[in-house]
């Protein structure tokens, strides 16, 4: 069995205890990450080509416009540093940094993370392609997983990109433990480079998640479609709807699939049941958007020291640069 092959069965034994804790609770809930399947990394590069979906467009607009300031900080003194990403997609908006990093001869490898091996793989062999000098170590593996391996790289000074508002989609106290932990596997003068989304008007928030196109209902909806694939599950998917909430008070964003109708699931492979109510609610998803003063506070709180904001031009989105202490 090779290493993919221990991700997988390690990755399945993990969704399987979420769909069990998960499908059992009061509320239910599910686990964002599982969204993310063949079918749905296909359906969430759609989703980033939307009109509504402002988020991908504002970061790669701070990207472009910020590069040369961003790259001095990452080349500090000219030392070689691991540039590592997590949670990198299709490393769309990170070519920018790549293309201009490789061009300037910047002594530095790259290292993406992602939970998808297959996105992972395609990324790998795009950029292997692209920049054929450029030093490569893709890592199939959740953030948290991740982070543990970043102590067995010593020596050079590491920059971390976790980039796109993927730090939304933790709740206020998992964001604190996720930059502690991010802290303690890091060294004073490492930086990190964060992707938040900002709080602005709710109507246009609520669009990013509500397409008129329906890709975004479809994105949730295959959620269930995967566990019928994966764990012989009878979900019918006509028996439930999209539907997303924003609270402006919290910034959160909550995506939920609601069932229409009173009825009954079995997962076989799991020898699970489970019973809905009509109007019943699966949470599977939250976004949460920030104001500046919530991502210094969460700087100061995790070890950090907030450098600067880069801003696209309407400020719906900032990557936050910070410096560990």
């Amino acid at each position: 069995m090779d290493i993919s092959d221990i991700v997988k069965t390690i990755n399945q034994e993990n969704f399987a205890e979420d769909l069990i804790k998960g499908l059992s609770s009061i509320p239910k809930y599910l686990p964002s990450r599982y969204l993310y399947d063949d079918k749905g990394d296909v359906l969430f590069q759609k989703i980033m080509n939307l009109e509504e979906y402002y988020l991908t467009r504002a970061e790669f607009q701070i990207l472009q416009n910020n590069k040369e300031d961003l790259l001095d900080y990452f080349i500090h003194y000219n030392k070689p540093f691991d540039l590592i990403e997590l949670g990198a997609g299709d490393g769309l908006k990170t070519r920018i940094l790549l293309k201009f990093l490789t061009d300037k001869k910047a002594a530095f490898q790259y290292m993406p993370v992602d939970i998808s091996e297959n996105i992972l793989n395609l990324l790998s062999s795009e950029l292997s392609e692209e920049f054929p000098e450029l030093v490569l170590k893709p890592q199939c593996n959740d953030y948290f997983s991740a982070m543990s391996e970043l102590r067995k790289f010593e020596g050079k000074r590491k920059v971390v990109l976790f980039m796109g508002g993927n730090i939304g989609n933790f709740s206020t106290k998992e964001s604190i433990n996720f930059y502690k932990e991010l802290s303690s596997c890091l060294k004073a003068g490492d930086l990190v480079l964060t992707g938040f989304d900002l709080k602005k008007d709710p109507r246009l928030i609520l669009k990013a998640y509500d397409d008129s196109e329906g890709i975004t209902a479809k994105f949730n909806l295959n959620l269930l479609e995967r566990i019928n694939k994966e764990f012989s599950g009878d979900f019918k998917i006509e028996y439930f709807k999209h539907f997303p909430y924003y609270d402006p008070a919290t910034g959160e964003c909550k995506s939920f699939l609601v069932s229409t109708v009173n009825h009954s699931v079995r997962l076989k492979a799991l020898d699970l049941n489970v019973s809905f109510r009509a109007w019943e609610s699966i949470q599977t998803e939250v976004s949460k958007k920030y104001s500046e003063n919530e991502i210094e506070t969460l700087a100061d709180l995790t070890g950090f020291a907030k450098i600067q904001n880069f801003y696209d031009d309407n400020k719906y989105f900032t990557d936050s640069l910070w410096v560990k202490k």
